[in-house]
């Protein structure tokens, strides 16, 4: 055998597991990282070598554990994304890519997932198992809870909850308080998975996929995330006030009437993809400024 039949041999495998890792959507999975992080951030009083080292193992999990829940998504919804003409070209079976590798691909996260929380303790294994259980109702097709208007929605407000205590149970207890500020997360990720219905409308319509925009009319859906979007501005206001969250974040009710805006040139556009889009792009911005003030006022406490 010559010494380049020798490479192709080596370097297939490998291109065959960077297409198969391209799979996975890294962009969606390191914005999620915010919500856990955070958790993990407000419950850190200091930072100690023991810390240090779990908080490299919980870095570690929540990646896989959240890459889990995309993949699984991804492999369950494979044929009805193949139909819809926004998703067919982001799949994984348009990269080449089998749907049975990437069930592989699930089953190894899920692996590594459950043993890197089992190395955190009982109740951080708990929790992700609590979000893994979810993520199999919303996406199982035997279950199929994605196509079931308002419970779909349930599951992503529960599940932003669980996210930020998946970060705060690993490094403290959880009490009242910290499940207060786990509800502002769900209501954004309750919300903002109402605006993906409303983006997906076609796709979903196209599926038989019973969403609450396609059970209740685009509209209908958009209008709902956008009170969920209140209700998580006015929550975390009121933390703020009641001494749960640092004061700082008072100043947050200014960046609510830039949200407003968004909104309404969404909905001037006529709720189209495009437009939707760009509404996500500026919630997610508007949320990572509220995150940074978050977490900049925790690190301000611990050096003073």
């Amino acid at each position: 055998m010559t010494d380049t039949a020798t490479s192709s041999l080596r370097v297939h495998p490998l291109r065959q597991l960077l297409r198969l890792l391209s799979s996975i959507r890294f962009d969606e999975v390191l914005v999620l990282q915010g919500t856990p992080m955070i958790g993990a951030i407000l419950a850190l009083g200091s930072l100690t070598l023991h810390d240090a080292i779990r908080a490299t193992i919980f870095i570690a999990g929540s990646l896989c554990l959240v890459g889990h829940v995309f993949v699984i998504n991804d492999w369950a919804g494979i044929e009805g994304d193949l139909r819809d003409p926004h998703r067919a070209t982001r799949t994984f079976a348009s990269k080449g890519v089998s749907r049975f590798a990437v069930g592989v691909l699930a089953a190894a996260l899920l692996g590594i997932t459950l043993l890197l929380f089992a190395l955190l303790g009982p109740v951080s294994l708990a929790v992700a198992i609590a979000i893994l259980g979810l993520s199999t109702l919303y996406s199982a097709p035997s279950i199929h809870m994605k196509g079931r208007p308002i419970l779909g929605s349930g599951l992503h407000l529960l599940g932003g909850t669980l996210h930020f205590l998946l970060g705060y149970a690993t490094f403290s207890t959880v009490d009242t308080g910290s499940v207060m500020i786990g509800c502002f997360f769900g209501l954004i990720f309750a919300a903002g998975h109402l605006m993906h219905e409303t983006r997906g409308y076609q796709g979903d319509r196209l599926n038989g996929i019973r969403t609450n925009a396609v059970a209740f009319g685009k509209r209908q859906s958009f209008v709902a995330g956008m009170i969920l979007f209140s209700a998580a501005y006015a929550l975390l206001i009121a933390l703020a006030l009641w001494g749960l969250l640092p004061r700082l974040l008072l100043l947050t009710a200014v960046l609510y009437p830039v949200h407003l805006r968004a909104s309404w040139r969404a909905a001037r556009a006529g709720l189209s993809v495009e437009s939707l889009l760009e509404y996500q792009r500026c919630y997610r911005l508007l949320y990572g400024l509220i995150g940074a003030m978050l977490v900049g006022s925790v690190l301000i406490e611990w050096v003073s």
